[in-house]
């Protein structure tokens, strides 16, 4: 039987400027201290900014503060509802987005060497048929900017493996950034934090 690869690849003009619409509302969206000041229903997509004083991140955090728009986040996340994978979704009022961005504060918070007070974060709120935007427009920003926490420095969205998962490794980014409770019970062997070092220098001496 004959097979034509290209019978079977769909392109879409119109979905790339759907996406490129939401990235340019999304960069409009005021910015706020890590968490928001109130709890708000719905999902979406979100960034941080870093605008501290922990030196590896200095290059990045001297942008960010000469420029009108902060246009170098550290990460770059999404939070869905849950059942949303199987379409079963039945919280479609709950405030997943704002819950993820107060799991990340507590993770902040929780780090012997980053103040909650140095971050920003901004987001968009995606609900009805646009929820369906949140991945690809995560993944959109994600390969625009590059952010530190999804490019380079893996681990910061992790949560507790729970008991009898405790033999694993600490992340890169609880390495570099240690003091949440259940990182500091892994046991496994982690990276050094010399190399972790080395690495985010490398990676921001390449920034603009």
């Amino acid at each position: 039987m004959d097979f034509d690869y290209h019978l079977h690849i769909f392109h879409s003009p119109r979905f790339q400027s759907v996406v490129d619409e939401a990235i340019a509302f999304f960069n409009d969206t005021p910015f706020h201290k890590l968490p928001p000041p109130v709890s708000f229903a719905g999902s979406g997509v979100y960034a941080l900014y870093h605008l501290g004083d922990f030196d590896p991140y200095a290059r990045m955090v001297n942008l960010n503060l000469n420029r009108e728009t902060k246009n170098r986040p550290i990460y770059i996340g999404k939070a869905v509802p849950p059942g949303w994978r199987s379409a079963r979704s039945q919280e479609t009022d709950a405030p997943v987005l704002y819950r993820r961005l107060r799991e990340h504060t507590r993770s902040v918070q929780q780090a012997i060497n980053l103040e909650v007070d140095n971050f920003q974060c901004r987001f968009m709120i995606l609900e009805g048929i646009e929820s369906d935007l949140v991945v690809p427009v995560e993944a959109a920003l994600i390969r625009e900017y590059a952010p530190l926490w999804n490019s380079v420095i893996d681990g910061f969205g992790n949560h507790d493996p729970g008991s009898g998962h405790y033999n694993q490794a600490k992340s890169e980014w609880d390495v570099l950034h240690p003091g949440r409770p259940w990182a500091e019970r892994l046991t496994g062997a982690s990276p050094q934090l010399e190399g972790i070092v080395d690495k985010v220098k490398q990676f921001l001496s390449g920034i603009s």
